[in-house]
């Protein structure tokens, strides 16, 4: 029976090729993180939790480093946070950052844990870190704030890119304060007071 649990093991790892082999990968990656730390994890642990070997993490990532923003990247990417199309900006707005603080909370909270650990290694900042993870990726706020151009109801040509992110930073920095989802009151007080009235000032309402 062992050697048939053995050959077993060794032809699934055959059949995976490509992109199946790599999201498998990626996926032990993440659930090492989760599980280990960045401290803990290492190549081999996720080689054995991916049931491969350390060559076959060595071929796509060459350090440990790559390995965690991959798989960080991999599982927003393996996760995406739905769009709603209200018909206004506020709901627009409102409606993102309620799904980003239902879906991803959990996932920042672990991605926060492990930033010290990687700017220990990489002496990357966490800014730098997220460049890295979103550099091939359209955000997803971009076809929100382009609806409500083509409304009226925001400026594009005028509005400075630091409002547009505001409403993302601020919210960042609050989950980063508490490692947990952001009340839903405080969601609406960054958008009715703060967003709102200085798209208005750059849309030039009177």
């Amino acid at each position: 029976m062992a050697i048939l649990i053995i050959v077993t093991e060794q032809l699934h790892r055959q059949r995976r090729r490509g992109e199946e082999l790599e999201t498998a990968l990626l996926a032990a990656a993440w659930d090492e993180l989760v599980e280990a730390g960045f401290a803990r994890l290492t190549m081999e642990s996720v080689a054995a939790r991916g049931k491969t070997g350390v060559a076959v993490l060595y071929r796509r990532w060459p350090n440990k480093d790559d390995l965690v923003l991959a798989a960080i990247a991999g599982y927003g990417l393996a996760h995406p946070v739905e769009l709603a199309d209200t018909g206004s900006l506020r709901g627009d707005m409102l409606a993102l950052l309620e799904a980003i603080n239902d879906r991803r909370s959990s996932f920042t909270a672990v991605v926060i844990a492990a930033f010290s650990g990687l700017q220990a290694s990489t002496g990357l900042t966490p800014a730098e870190v997220r460049d890295r993870l979103i550099a091939d990726h359209r955000p997803w706020s971009e076809t929100l704030f382009e609806r409500a151009h083509e409304r009226g109801e925001l400026d594009l040509g005028r509005v400075p890119a630091a409002v547009l992110s505001m409403p993302f930073d601020l919210m960042r920095h609050d989950l980063l304060m508490t490692l947990k989802p952001v009340p839903a009151a405080r969601l609406a007080t960054i958008v009715d007071e703060l967003f709102l009235p200085l798209v208005a000032v750059y849309r030039g309402d009177p």
